[in-house]
């Protein structure tokens, strides 16, 4: 599918002072050196809340493999590492996501002000920005295992797909869980040596929840994707979306209960198995107490429940966390 012919050119205009989702105050817009603040706006680094989104499974990941057997000098690396590589690889995705979706981000309101669509950078610049960001990320994780480096390497078809996803598909967000949710087998394995199977449970439990928060993140943009023809999980459950997200919610934590389950038992203590159980369960009140305050027809509100998606993920990374000292 390509966009309509009708849609506005994404040719050069004033270059924007800040990007209209972004943070606002952030420290890209007040810090930044302003030859870099462009760049790091394709890199997303002025909303750092996608970077959570893709580094909170990761430690999900590497938590839920000490809760086995306890934490390891080499764990604190692990978190580092995953902590680094989050931050490189999302401002990769997210800049190859400006790429693709240059003329359809110069059609929406939220979007335009990108720096691509606004003409602050051409796709040429964003190109040498995206390698450079991805060969840092390789660097990262050379320092893994071998099985680590495979598994991460094995996620670039996943995340060159997702920015085409919302043109044949309408569970674009399927996708997105997919590609960000995959940092937990991955930092599973850089504990363990190899992606045992409460790795995988965990990961279908994160994607469960990127599909509740990134439905509620589409609703934002509804009216403008029908009108250029984007689809989204937001579009196609419409009024109906509160009873999809109480689905999501519940497949969630049980299949993170089952992850939890899978790893400690048998052989785990009594008040480890309670600590990492309570887990999924604080989480699931924590999408709850979201899904008893959305309005799908408040975008600000909308983007105001996504952003508090960084606290409800911490919630099973803490636990987990202390679970693995018990």
């Amino acid at each position: 599918m390509t966009p309509p012919d009708d849609l506005p050119e994404a040719g050069p205009r004033p270059a924007a002072e800040a990007v209209a989702d972004a943070v606002t105050g952030n420290w890209v817009d007040r810090l930044a050196p302003e030859v870099a603040r462009p760049y790091l706006r394709l890199s997303r680094a002025d909303r750092p809340i996608g970077t959570w989104l893709l580094l909170l499974p990761c430690w999900w990941g590497v938590a839920l493999a000490a809760s086995r057997d306890g934490w390891r000098p080499g764990d604190l690396w692990i978190i580092a590492g995953c902590a680094a590589g989050a931050w490189l690889m999302r401002g990769a995705g997210c800049t190859w996501n400006d790429i693709t979706d240059r003329e359809f981000d110069a059609a929406v309101a939220r979007t335009r002000s990108r720096p691509i669509p606004s003409g602050q950078v051409s796709v040429m610049q964003a190109l040498a920005w995206m390698a450079a960001q991805m060969a840092l990320a390789g660097l990262v994780l050379l320092t893994f295992n071998d099985v680590t480096i495979l598994l991460a390497l094995s996620s670039l078809g996943l995340v060159a797909i997702y920015p085409y996803a919302k043109r044949f598909t309408w569970w674009p967000q399927l996708f997105l869980g997919l590609a960000f949710n995959w940092g937990v087998p991955v930092a599973y394995a850089a504990h363990a040596g190899w992606p045992g199977w409460p790795a995988w449970v965990m990961y279908a439990a994160g994607i469960a929840w990127t599909l509740f928060y990134d439905t509620i993140y589409a609703h934002q943009d509804k009216e403008d994707d029908v009108l250029i023809g984007v689809r989204s999980t937001a579009r196609l459950f419409g009024a109906a979306t509160g009873k999809w997200l109480a689905l999501f919610l519940v497949l969630c934590v049980t299949l993170m209960a089952a992850a939890v389950l899978a790893a400690l038992l048998p052989g785990a203590g009594g008040l480890r198995l309670a600590v990492a159980l309570a887990a999924p369960w604080v989480m699931g009140w924590h999408l709850l107490w979201q899904l008893g305050r959305l309005d799908i027809d408040d975008p600000a509100a909308c983007l105001r429940l996504f952003r508090t998606n960084r606290d409800a993920g911490l919630i099973p990374a803490l636990f987990l966390a202390v679970a693995a000292f018990l």
